[in-house]
């Protein structure tokens, strides 16, 4: 094969790239909800593009988030603010985001809690995914904030692990978004509700490291701007709770840029 990857870039021609790339998949949820809710969609792209893809993922979204920073997946599905982040450094670039959605953040808590109202909140502890889990955590907090109630923020590691957490009682709230709340077990759903929700912003990216070729991107686009039908791409977009893809361009995250999140992160950097 001529060509090889050289400071994170491709130096040979496109038809030589490797022919298996790796998708790296946020860990909202477990491995084993990862791998079967993406994985009917792995093995499309791989059929109509010709390259094999392989999901993978991480015990925990800061892991993940490191492997982002050090560019390890070809491909990767990311929250906006990891996007905003990636796309500085290592410069990872939007491809398709979501067809006709937009992400918020929503508080969780038991269909049975006296009140739903923010009061009720203030100097708990209460449960989200990760610090920089960006609906579920960084606008759900940021809203709290907002709001002038204290808490005590506890990250525990998933969305999934949130609403069990919330419905076993372990919290009196939680922050997720409405996809993964939907997508968790029946017997977890049926104890919560939604209590609020935050403004809606530019949904995650699908993004690409800059080693992948434009003629890798054009057959990815390709492929996931077939999907457009949720009634006859059922199989490949129902597990993901998607109506389509659409392609996507990094502009479309300006929104989220204008957010200046380091600040809601309390650093001074991303």
């Amino acid at each position: 094969m001529d060509g090889e990857v050289i400071s994170g870039q491709w130096n040979g021609p496109a038809k030589d790239f490797p022919k298996t790339l790796t998708l790296g998949i946020v860990p909202q949820q477990t491995p084993f909800d990862i791998e079967n809710n993406w994985g009917p969609l792995a093995e499309y792209i791989t059929e109509e593009t010709g390259y094999t893809i392989h999901i993978k993922t991480a015990s925990s979204i800061p892991t993940f988030e490191e492997r982002c920073a050090e560019g390890r997946y070809d491909i990767a599905y990311m929250n906006p603010y990891h996007y905003v982040v990636f796309a500085e450094n290592p410069q990872y670039k939007a491809i398709a985001k979501q067809k006709n959605h937009q992400i918020q953040g929503i508080v969780v808590m038991r269909k049975d809690a006296a009140q739903t109202d923010f009061e009720t909140l203030q100097g708990q502890s209460l449960a989200f995914p990760s610090p920089a889990a960006f609906a579920a955590s960084l606008l759900t907090r940021a809203k709290l904030h907002q709001e002038n109630i204290a808490f005590t923020p506890v990250y525990v590691r998933s969305h999934d692990s949130v609403y069990q957490a919330v419905a076993s009682g372990l919290y009196p709230a939680g922050g997720g978004v409405k996809r993964t709340f939907k997508a968790t077990s029946e017997e977890v759903r049926n104890q919560l509700q939604i209590a609020w929700t935050t403004n809606k912003f530019t949904p995650h990216a699908l993004a690409v490291h800059p080693r992948v070729p434009d003629a890798v991107i054009e057959a990815l686009q390709d492929a996931l701007g077939k999907l457009d039908d949720p009634i006859a791409h059922e199989p490949l977009l129902k597990p993901l709770r998607f109506k389509g893809w659409e392609v996507a361009n990094d502009t479309d995250w300006d929104d989220v840029r204008q957010l200046e999140l380091n600040v809601l992160l309390g650093t001074g950097t991303p």
